[in-house]
């Protein structure tokens, strides 16, 4: 399960950790949120640190397909069927500062793009009125979109019975720009730290890191972490976190130029790859294939996912060998809108960002951009308007129905794996190679799991709210269906709202 992104990629080392150490603000994450934002303010003189429990781009931001779009499947019309029209203005006018300011990184970091037409398109009958309606509050917004004619519909290599455009959108090897971005960083005077696990952050008496390697403090701290790793502002109830697949294939035909995403269900993302924009320069070019979304932790099986996904792009297009695969998760904000800005109840000394739902290429660099706004003093009427009226929207009816039904889901999901857990006593079965199962010992879920050959057995209790974890047959993870936790076979914790990992049983 490695990105194609990651396959030949060569990141900087990181710098060395001062335990105790006080800086102007602490990153934590080095996605691209982290990467931007750090840039940003180490350029504006600051003292700079970024911490970072793994490696640059772990997750989603070095796993996504590389597309940068502000047309972006149905998003706009999603959001103006439950928003003002100025809402959505400010939505797309912060992804166009967004795009401009990843754009112009690439240009000037080395980073290769290339042109594309970005396409939202429908499969079937039943997605011709969703791109009607995404072409409508497009242009409302002032997005410069068409719909694309007979004859352009009839030479796309994947079939669109409608699709609206947008013309000179951009594709990119994302771990490329990311270690880029780390690379200037550094060389700015920035402090890398990567390898270094977050075991809890303070406010008071003031801000402080407390990592494996020991404290630092800092005089703001932001939280570039995907889910915001402490519960102040209680925003893991607020977004929902989904995990979607992609593929690459060695493309034995013709190399299609657009950048697609389906209007309808199932979702498929196709683009292709080339040495320009990182199929890397000793490989053919690839085409990427991405669908397979779900709620973490709530479907029967990844893999078959995966299958069912692979099987469509083989009957699809002209594909060889398949290269590589991997998945991310992302998170969505049950008001549609990223949540961006100061956390509450911290006294104005943290900020994070989240909810980008799975377009953080331009997101994350407008959430860089108003973070470090903020930190650096602006003054409110020096700021873009859409940084105002992105942080004063009201919550209405629609948010708040959305936001009780989808936590209502996760009590259900609650109930549903206590059920399962206790129907079953161990000792189970050896799980086969690559399979995990939850039972129940002492009225307490435990998950056993084998993989490499070795069989482990684990609390499957999330520590972040007591949900029964589900086993991931495609990556070998233990995931939680409530808000989004994930954990490694051993329970090491990967992502997600919890702070801690699983306790080992054997």
């Amino acid at each position: 399960m490695t990105a194609l992104w990651k396959s030949d990629v060569t990141v900087p080392a990181g710098t060395p950790f001062e335990p105790g150490r006080r800086h102007d603000v602490i990153i934590l994450g080095a996605g691209l949120t982290g990467l931007a934002t750090a840039l940003e303010l180490v350029r504006s003189g600051m003292d700079v640190a970024i911490v970072e429990r793994g490696g640059i781009g772990e997750l989603a931001s070095g796993s996504n397909t590389g597309k940068i779009s502000l047309l972006q499947g149905t998003t706009l019309s999603s959001l103006r069927r439950h928003h003002p029209a100025s809402l959505v203005r400010a939505y797309l006018d912060a992804n166009r500062d967004g795009f401009e300011w990843i754009t112009r990184a690439a240009d000037e970091l080395g980073v290769s793009t290339t042109t594309r037409t970005a396409y939202t398109h429908a499969q079937g009958a039943e997605g011709v009125a969703a791109v009607t309606e995404e072409y409508r509050a497009a242009r409302e917004a002032g997005l410069d979109v068409r719909l694309a004619g007979a004859d352009e519909l009839a030479a796309s290599p994947v079939h669109m019975a409608s699709a609206v455009a947008l013309d000179d959108q951009r594709a990119i090897d994302p771990m490329s720009l990311l270690a880029a971005l780390a690379t200037a960083f550094v060389a700015a005077g920035g402090r890398l730290h990567l390898g270094t696990a977050v075991s809890r952050v303070r406010v008071v008496p003031r801000p402080r890191v407390d990592t494996e390697a020991g404290p630092l403090f800092a005089g703001k701290i932001v939280l570039a972490t995907g889910a915001p790793i402490t519960d102040r502002g209680l925003y893991f109830a607020k977004v929902s976190g989904m995990r979607s697949a992609c593929v690459s294939f060695d493309l034995e035909g013709e190399v299609p130029d657009g950048m697609y995403l389906s209007a309808d269900s199932p979702t498929r993302s196709v683009r292709t790859a080339t040495a320009a924009d990182g199929a890397g320069p000793e490989r053919s070019p690839q085409l990427i294939v991405g669908g397979a979304g779900h709620p973490v932790g709530r479907t029967d099986s990844e893999l078959a996912k995966l299958d069912e996904l692979i099987a469509w792009a083989r009957d699809t297009f002209p594909v060889g060998a398949e290269t590589h695969r991997w998945s991310a998760q992302d998170y969505t904000s049950h008001n549609l809108v990223p949540f961006i800005g100061s956390m509450p109840r911290s006294l104005g000394r943290v900020r994070f960002a989240t909810g980008y739902a799975k377009w953080g290429l331009t997101n994350a660099p407008a959430a860089a951009l108003r973070i470090a706004s903020e930190l650096r003093g602006e003054k409110m009427r020096e700021r873009p308007t859409w940084m105002t009226v992105i942080g004063t929207r009201l919550t209405v009816p629609a948010d708040l129905a959305r936001g009780v039904s989808e936590n209502a889901k996760v009590g259900a999901v609650a109930a549903q794996g206590w059920t399962a857990a206790l129907a079953r006593s161990t000792p189970v079965a050896q799980p086969a190679e690559g399979e995990g199962t939850v039972a129940q010992h002492h009225a307490r879920p435990v998950g056993v799991s084998t993989v490499d050959g070795q069989t482990r057995a684990v609390s499957a209790i999330c520590p972040h709210m007591g949900g029964v974890l589900e086993w991931n047959d495609l990556e070998c993870t233990w995931d939680c269906p409530l808000h989004a936790s994930r954990f490694t076979p051993d329970g090491e914790r990967i992502e997600g709202p919890a702070s801690a990992g699983l306790r080992r049983l054997r």
